[in-house]
């Protein structure tokens, strides 16, 4: 069992769910609507859920907010505002830290803009996924390759020193060139921040039932190679799978909500089907969480438990799902990591990383591990190990 002298970091996710359409690619819990957003309700209902949950957190000091959705730029900055508010009321909170909000192309205005940097938000990620117009209606996107560029101008109109652009490659007809077209476009506008991965058909999606004529394996794999050398050229550091951080000895631009979560880090969940997990010192207990999927479910539930779910993690799935996502990382994880943000010991996973090592998927390093080039090509096989 768990034993914590420590917490591990815990971060705050907020589930915005509403978009304008739904795109054919994703799986993920958000909801089109027809008449106007319930932004009233649903605020009052993620601020009864946060006062419940408290007693769990109860003062823990919160390192990062991730506001995401669905489409959270189509919320007022009022709305947005009034949850900043909250959480810096209720929360003891990291001076400076980071907060990001997921944005739409589609619905990019000055004024709102200027509203969410003023309300707190710090970081904005921008839904891309591609400059070509064409790809984009492929994509079922509702935004243009100039609406993308006026987004960003937008973006930094408002005080934003922090963006990500969000890219995919792999699109249905796409050449290796329009790709790396893509690529250039997103790096001559210099973010400081690249999420650049491949378009993958899921189950539960329009796609996955009418599956688009995506590229041939291997004009993916030469995107992807000859993609990675573009961003490295840039000055693009790839720290994780697929997340690119400008170089820079003053500031750290990596995501640092999505390398609390990659590192087995805690973090609440607010909204709809958002989830969870919270570790606890005085039972050794780390519990993972999932609140009620549907919207209106979420906001007529009581103010008392809007959760739908849960269960205590058993060692071997804390030890699976730390490296799950810690080897993710280009850097691996150290050893002094896993134990404050397990609570178990590193002799735990001696012998796989051992075994591990032997067939030339891991590497030692001084303070920790990390998947060897081998390794980090065939990832799936390596998080095996300790499955």
């Amino acid at each position: 069992m768990p034993e914590f002298t420590i917490l591990p970091p815990l971060s705050l996710y907020i589930h915005l769910p509403w978009c304008v359409k739904k795109c054919p690619y994703c799986d993920f819990n958000s909801h089109t609507f027809e008449s106007g957003l319930p932004e009233t309700q649903y605020v009052e209902a993620l601020i009864t859920d946060l006062e419940f949950q408290l007693p769990s957190i109860w003062g823990r000091r919160i390192v990062s907010v991730f506001i995401g959705g669905g489409t959270p730029s189509l919320f007022s900055a009022e709305s947005i505002n009034k949850i900043m508010t909250t959480i810096r009321s209720h929360l003891n909170c990291l001076p400076n830290m980071e907060v990001t909000m997921e944005a739409n192309p589609g619905t990019v205005e000055q004024n709102k803009f200027n509203g969410f940097y003023e309300a707190g938000i710090n970081r904005l990620s921008i839904g891309v996924q591609s400059f070509d117009d064409q790809k984009l209606k492929s994509l079922g996107r509702i935004h243009n390759a100039d609406e993308a560029l006026n987004a960003v101008e937008v973006a930094r109109k408002a005080g934003f020193e922090n963006i990500n652009l969000d890219l995919m490659f792999a699109l249905p007809g796409q050449t290796l060139e329009q790709a790396k077209s893509d690529l250039r476009q997103a790096i001559e506008l210099s973010p400081q921040h690249i999420s650049w991965y491949q378009l993958t058909i899921e189950p539960n999606t329009f796609f996955y039932s009418h599956p688009p004529v995506t590229p041939e394996d291997d004009d993916i794999w030469e995107m992807q190679q000859k993609g990675q050398q573009l961003l490295a050229d840039a000055g693009y550091l790839q720290y994780e799978i697929s997340a690119y951080a400008q170089k820079n000895s003053q500031i750290n631009r990596q995501c640092a909500h999505n390398l609390n979560y990659w590192q087995f880090g805690d973090y609440l969940a607010l909204g709809a089907g958002a989830h969870g997990k919270v570790s606890r010192a005085d039972t050794g207990e780390i519990s993972r969480y999932w609140q009620v999927r549907k919207p209106a479910d979420y906001m007529q539930a009581s103010a008392g438990n809007k959760s739908s779910g849960g269960e205590n993690l058993l060692t071997d799935q804390i030890i699976f799902e730390f490296m799950l996502n810690a080897l993710r990382l280009k850097q691996g994880f150290d050893i002094s990591t896993f134990e404050l943000n397990t609570g178990l010991s590193a002799s735990l996973i001696s012998s796989k990383c051992e075994q591990a090592i032997k067939v030339g998927l891991l590497q030692k390093r001084p303070a920790g591990y990390q998947a060897t080039a081998q390794g980090y090509l065939f990832l799936n096989d390596l998080i095996n190990i300790f499955s």
